[in-house]
């Protein structure tokens, strides 16, 4: 009877608990918002401890940093053989305050070739900043970042680097997060008001993604001062507090308005927090295991984004499950004011009749649904068994972007890889006899092109010296991390190490890092689901069951992902640049996020499906009666966090677009194949065996089971109505 006790606590404070969310509203308000000058720049997608972490991490060390900081691009209409080219370049460098600017790099200073453009009418200088961390390099750099597209001589000047492509991302994910609030926000309110009929009721799950959205924020700015958080995590921990919020307020307002109806204003919070608020809190646990999966993983980008997912889908949770049974206790049958019908979402009336109608005939033909949905959803998920994986540079930014315009004009204006090499660094001799020859070696592999000595010192086991590879193929290609391989295969100098890194080397290390924790992490995360709906539901089958409709659900997303984003199928439409590759990280973001999203509505599903089966001991009525009257329900619970992630699907950062498009897909697809027809088909089959669990895990369940009271199946579970709405007849 826990949460009915709960419902009844909030009942009688409910003033004493709306004073406190408000201060912490405020608090949240002026505070946390202060989380976007306190985020990690982007990043944070190698691996540490890898080879080529360590080959970067030894590079520094002894040679110091090579970074690219900033990389300006210089045109004109002569070569840069003319004096009169060379002259404004250098007096433009000048004229940069010599404080922000601890060296540059230009044709003529080093004479390399790979400075200048095929055409000879193009050059860059590479210019690394004085300060200390990045913190420090991002403000040298808002210091004179005007001053360094000015240039005499006819030349034009555009600015790239990975410190300029920080700052634009970080630019254009505060620019995202304003845009998609102002976008989603009243499109959220319209569909509310016609969802619930009203503007009361339709306010409150709207109040409560808005405290969900502060949360969030208070939530990352607290974990800023524990570990760094990437910037990318308030994009994504926006659009999930925002939608499940909505989705938690949906099914909580919703309940109580069925409740209101037939009892007192203490007896229908009980009773709506015995139902629908013990859903929430199942529901929230589930996504917040599904999310803890991504602490396993090594690379920063990863862990951050659990660190804030988890966080975020708590103060989600506590939202629901007090600040808004407060607001409803406050406002009893007012809940129903300025309403033009009284009927809560899947009251009844024609929008049940519809899915009894659907239920009807997936009763009657399970085998044929079954087979059918698994077959779609297999097809959907066949392009994902071709994907192509790639890094996280400049291409994530819109097309237009001065950055990437840099980025993509020095891959294919200037001789390939010449700012993405693979480098080789050398730790252990100075002997430059059998350096040479290790070089040697090196550019007689099949694909390399040049290896150059790009740096050597003293380091502290002898000598430290970094050679960089050009080569043929595209930094991001098979053949490209095939190479890597061969690299790391050729034998070093006598009595020295040699540490192979560089971009590619970096994914080809992500991907074998990310491999090898997966598997632990589906075992974590299988584990922790199956436990939670076993305890939620006293079946062994059903979390099995949740589990592969889940896989089933995923598989699809990420076959539609492949074919959106790396084929470029609707990049006109979606406004982005396809570049053939994914992320690696980024289906293991969407895995963990979507794998607890779609629990959100098998959770909602089951619960009422177990609730009419402790009333009827049928599983086929039950089965057909939950699907009547959470069809409608799920169904405006999941347009409207399409809602919110489609705003958010607008963002100029491809992977994050990515992200959103992925989950719209994912959302569609679990709320209308896999929960309409695929989970009661799959049900109906099974029969009685859905709630099979075996002797001694019932009696677990019967101790700890996570449900209101222990009335045996027939027996009105306490909250519950009491008597059930007739079920949908079966044939």
């Amino acid at each position: 009877m826990m949460f009915d006790r709960w419902g009844r606590w909030v009942d009688r404070r409910r003033r004493w608990v709306l004073a406190v969310a408000g201060g912490a509203l405020v608090f949240a308000g002026v505070w946390g918002t202060g989380v976007f000058g306190a985020l990690a720049p982007s990043g944070g997608f190698d691996t540490p401890g890898s080879e080529s972490h360590r080959a970067a991490a030894i590079a520094e060390r002894d040679l110091g940093r090579d970074t690219a900081d900033i990389v300006v691009l210089y045109r004109g209409g002569t070569t840069v053989d003319d004096p009169a080219y060379r002259a404004a370049v250098e007096a433009a460098l000048a004229d940069l305050p010599a404080d922000e600017i601890a060296s540059t790099a230009t044709y003529w200073t080093t004479g390399a070739p790979q400075f200048v453009s095929e055409d000879r009418t193009g050059t860059y200088a590479v210019l690394r900043l004085a300060g200390a961390d990045d913190a420090e390099r991002e403000e040298g750099y808002a210091a004179i970042r005007d001053d360094l597209t000015r240039v005499g001589g006819g030349l034009t000047a555009q600015v790239g680097g990975a410190v300029a492509t920080n700052v634009e991302i970080n630019e254009r994910v505060a620019q995202d997060i304003a845009r998609a609030e102002m976008m989603a926000m009243p499109v959220l309110l319209v569909l509310l008001v016609l969802i619930f009929g009203g503007l009361v009721a339709a306010s409150l799950p709207l109040l409560v993604g808005g405290l969900a959205i502060l949360g969030s924020f208070t939530a990352l700015h607290v974990l800023t001062y524990m570990t760094d958080v990437s910037i990318f995590a308030v994009n994504i921990t926006t659009f999930l507090g925002l939608g499940l919020a909505i989705d938690y307020g949906l099914f909580m307002v919703g309940r109580y308005r069925e409740e209101i109806g037939r009892r007192d204003r203490a007896d229908a919070l009980a009773a709506t927090m015995a139902t629908a608020g013990r859903t929430v809190a199942v529901s929230g646990v589930t996504v917040a295991v599904s999310l803890s999966g991504l602490l396993l993983f090594d690379q920063n980008f990863l862990r951050s984004m659990g660190y804030g997912g988890i966080a975020t889908v708590f103060v989600c949770m506590v939202g629901a499950l007090t600040v808004l049974p407060a607001l409803l206790a406050v406002l009893g049958p007012r809940v129903n004011a300025l309403s033009f019908r009284r009927r809560a979402p899947g009251g009844g009336g024609r929008g049940e009749a519809r899915w009894a109608r659907l239920a009807h005939s997936v009763m009657r033909r399970p085998a044929v649904y079954a087979v059918a949905t698994v077959a779609l959803l297999l097809a959907l998920g066949a392009p994902f068994l071709r994907i192509d994986w790639g890094g996280v540079d400049a291409e994530v930014l819109p097309a237009d972007a001065q950055a990437r315009v840099v980025a993509e004009a020095l891959e294919t204006d200037f001789p390939r890889n010449a700012t993405s090499p693979i480098e080789a660094v050398v730790t252990g001799t100075s002997d430059r006899g059998a350096i040479q020859a290790y070089g040697d070696r090196l550019a007689a592999l099949d694909g390399v092109t040049g290896a150059t000595v790009t740096g050597s010192g003293t380091g502290t086991d002898g000598g430290t010296t970094r050679i960089a590879l050009a080569y043929t193929a595209d930094p991001n290609s098979d053949e490209a991390r095939d190479l890597v391989e061969r690299v790391r295969d050729v034998l070093p100098p006598p009595g020295a190490d040699a540490h192979v890194g560089g971009a590619t080397a970096t994914v080809v290390d992500e991907l074998a890092s990310l491999g090898a924790t997966l598997p632990w992490v589906a075992l974590l995360v299988g584990a922790a689901t199956f436990t939670l709906l076993f305890l939620a539901f006293g079946s062994v089958v059903l979390p099995l069951k949740a589990i592969v409709m889940n896989a089933l659900s995923l598989a699809a997303t990420f076959g539609v992902v492949v074919l959106i984003f790396q084929d470029g199928n609707l990049s006109g439409l979606l406004d982005f640049t396809a570049t053939g590759t994914i992320a690696p990280a980024m289906p293991i973001l969407m895995l963990a996020m979507l794998f607890g999203v779609s629990m959100d509505y098998e959770v909602f599903l089951l619960s009422r499906v177990r609730e009419q089966y402790d009333l009827t001991g049928s599983t086929t009525a039950a089965v057909a009666a939950g699907v009547q009257r959470t069809g409608a329900v799920i169904t405006s619970a999941a347009l409207l966090f399409i809602v919110v992630i489609g705003a958010f699907a607008t963002s100029g950062i491809t992977f994050i677009k990515m992200t959103g498009v992925g989950m719209v897909v994912a959302i569609l697809v679990d709320a209308t194949v896999v929960r309409a027809l695929l989970v009661p088909a799959t049900m109906r089959l099974l029969g009685r065996a859905n709630w099979w669990a075996p002797g001694p895990l019932a009696r677990v369940y019967r101790r700890y089971g996570i449900r209101e009271g222990d009335a045996p199946p027939g027996a009105p579970p306490a909250g519950a109505e009491p008597a059930p709405a007739p079920p949908v007849p079966v044939r």
